[in-house]
């Protein structure tokens, strides 16, 4: 069976993107499990090479049917959007979030037509793409209230009801349809990702999970799910879930806001882990840093968070589910 194609969307080409992209590919891992296509400049590519002191070459490909090219090789769907005499390295600039966002489209496009099975969001600026004026969410076509962020560690893999939301709004917003369309996205989405009957864990809010949100919101979305045939549990104690889930008893745990889920991942393994935008279609996946600008051009990037989202990318894409490790 011929391994999936993952676009990789190059990054801000100020940033570390290019950087941690090349040092996860030079590993050798990405191309046990799949054919991983950066969508970019071939020339930036190349540069970032030579930063690296690697012998690895980037190579131009057309199409992604040309995608596989060996070991040694880098393939670039090199889409000409990059005038990289306009880009200062650690700085923000119109030239990079117009390019970065052209890649991202591209990127995400050629899964949407089923030329590829994932894609992976190198590093954004968001000053950048301000400047450019690229609207993130809607390039990536996920609908507003139905994109999710998650994150996966390990065996802890946590989704957020709410991300950048105060605390006193995501008490007031909460709802049994917010809750609800939570579970229900994310069973659906891993079981298209091939978990059958995937063991959903939800967070209470409150502590013990105990108080009003739990008795109007929460209780009566779990009962719903379960209905439905969803196998879900909860509301769980929000001090007690995540390690539950660290030790095998649930799949994957919903919270409830954003500090909730980010501290328990990177308090249990910040190394290594990645996140995923449930709402897609497919399977979307980034990391969990930002484009690190006062290291950009220093070679000091660790690239271990980007290697997790093309493996963790690639094993969705071929329907194995997530990775443990």
């Amino acid at each position: 069976m011929a391994l999936p194609v993952i676009t990789i969307s190059a990054g801000d080409p100020a940033g570390i993107g290019p950087e941690v992209i090349v040092k996860a590919l030079i590993t050798g891992k990405p191309a046990d499990c799949c054919q991983p296509v950066v969508v970019g400049s071939l020339e930036l590519i190349s540069k970032t090479l030579k930063d690296c002191s690697s012998d690895w070459q980037a190579i131009s490909i057309s199409d992604l049917s040309q995608a596989g090219s060996g070991h040694g090789l880098i393939d670039v769907l090199d889409i000409g959007e990059l005038d990289l005499r306009q880009v200062a390295t650690g700085k923000a600039c119109e030239e990079s979030g117009r390019a970065n966002g052209i890649w991202l489209r591209t990127a995400a496009d050629l899964v949407q037509r089923g030329d590829a099975g994932a894609t992976v969001m190198g590093p954004v600026n968001s000053e950048s793409l301000k400047l450019a004026k690229v609207a993130l969410g809607d390039m990536l076509g996920m609908e507003p209230g139905k994109r999710y962020l998650s994150l996966l560690s390990g065996p802890l893999r946590v989704v957020h009801i709410f991300d950048h939301v105060y605390l006193q709004d995501v008490c007031r917003l909460i709802s049994e349809d917010i809750v609800l369309n939570a579970i229900e996205d994310t069973h659906r989405s891993m079981e298209q990702w091939g978990m059958k009957r995937p063991r959903i864990a939800v967070a209470g809010l409150n502590p013990h999970a105990n108080g009003p949100q739990e008795n109007d919101a929460i209780i009566p979305a779990i009962k719903k799910a379960k209905d439905s045939g969803i196998k879900v549990e909860g509301p769980i104690s929000p001090d007690t879930v995540f390690r539950q889930a660290i030790e095998g008893k649930h799949d994957i745990v919903i919270a409830m806001f954003h500090d909730q889920g980010h501290i328990a991942i990177k308090t249990w393994g910040f190394a290594g882990n990645c996140a995923l935008f449930l709402g897609a279609a497919y399977p979307f996946l980034s990391v969990g840093h930002g484009t690190a600008y006062d290291i950009a051009g220093k070679g000091i990037a660790q690239p271990d968070m980007m290697l997790s989202a093309i493996l963790q990318g690639a094993s969705l894409a071929a329907g194995n589910g997530f990775l443990s490790r």
